[in-house]
């Protein structure tokens, strides 16, 4: 326990309010400190819908942040928490990864759906689906009180009419805005960017993205609202070169790339301290990826280790 757990009510919602001295986050974060004197871990979703956050008080109010570490897999996900190789993201989900399944199996199907609002649904059979964010549509079974609903096609461009600035940091080739296919899903935003340097190839990708990402937050007005997406590129093959001089890509290269990205993290979440606003997180995957698994390897395809993913969801005060 990295702090003092107490529960406190947002938006009628009752979670749990972790307290932390800067000092402690402060040892944590590799490179620059991240200092968020109160951490709202919600990282585990909470099975009952009077606990989930009320998304209708938290937009308007609150920064947004949707991290999609494009590619990671939930086991290796999880085994490097627990191990404890991956303190940053500990320092904000202190209860660790949520088990979710995708809907679907690579990266511009998954994120189609992730703008409608359709984000990885638990594993859990029995837990809440009630979603954060709905596009309104008749026969919804997963619209709830708390779900923020929109009347338009994705919710990225409803919080920009809301006045939010929005901004899409791209990562992998479906972002990278050299062709119609990779303009589509940049397109949501009113902002967008895709460099080499935040591609697949560039062993400091995740550093580049959140650097890039720190200089924009940087420049807003403090009245401004802020929705930062990042596809954090680095998991995504190739990744053998966060583990060693040549490849192929394995488990170990894929985890060795997530301890990187975790390395990086707190250079994001410093920049959105600064802003003195509270953050309302979503990291998560879009899609793992197979590395041999009954034959398998890559994604686009339906095996457990593509569909089962990693996420949390927070609040940073």
């Amino acid at each position: 326990m990295i702090g003092n757990r107490r529960q406190k009510n947002i938006g009628g919602a009752k979670t749990i309010v972790i307290e932390v001295d800067e000092d402690i986050i402060g040892g944590i974060a590799t490179g620059v400190h991240a200092r968020f004197p109160r951490l709202t871990g919600m990282a585990k979703t909470i099975d009952t819908v009077g606990m989930l956050p009320d998304m209708n008080s938290i937009i308007g109010t609150h920064d947004v942040l949707f991290l999609v570490l494009d590619t990671l897999r939930y086991d290796v996900a999880e085994a490097e928490f627990h191990g404890g190789r991956t303190p940053n993201f500990a320092s904000v989900i202190p209860d660790g990864w949520e088990k979710r399944h995708s809907p679907a199996s690579f990266t511009f199907p998954a994120h189609q759906a992730f703008f409608a609002g359709f984000f990885p649904t638990p594993a859990d059979s029995s837990a809440d689906r009630t979603r954060l964010f709905s596009c309104r549509f008749e026969g919804s079974e997963t619209t709830g009180p708390r779900t923020k609903v929109v009347d338009a096609d994705n919710w990225i461009s409803a919080l920009a009419a809301e006045g939010y600035r929005t901004m899409c940091v791209g990562g992998v080739g479906f972002f990278n805005l050299r062709t119609p296919l990779s303009r589509v899903l940049p397109g949501f935003f009113a902002e967008h960017v895709w460099e080499p340097r935040f591609g697949v190839t560039d062993r400091e990708s995740t550093r580049n993205q959140f650097e890039f990402a720190s200089h924009w937050l940087d420049g807003l007005e403090k009245s401004e609202r802020a929705l930062v997406y990042v596809n954090v590129s680095a998991l995504h093959q190739p990744n053998y070169f966060y583990a060693r001089d040549s490849g192929p890509d394995d488990l170990k290269s894929h985890a060795a790339a997530l301890r990187y990205v975790d390395s990086q993290l707190p250079h994001l979440l410093a920049a959105f301290s600064r802003r003195h606003r509270p953050l309302f997180f979503i990291m998560t995957s879009d899609h793992g990826t197979a590395y041999g698994e009954e034959g398998w390897t890559g994604h686009r395809l339906a095996h457990p280790s593509v569909w089962t993913v990693p996420y949390a969801e927070g609040i940073l005060q």
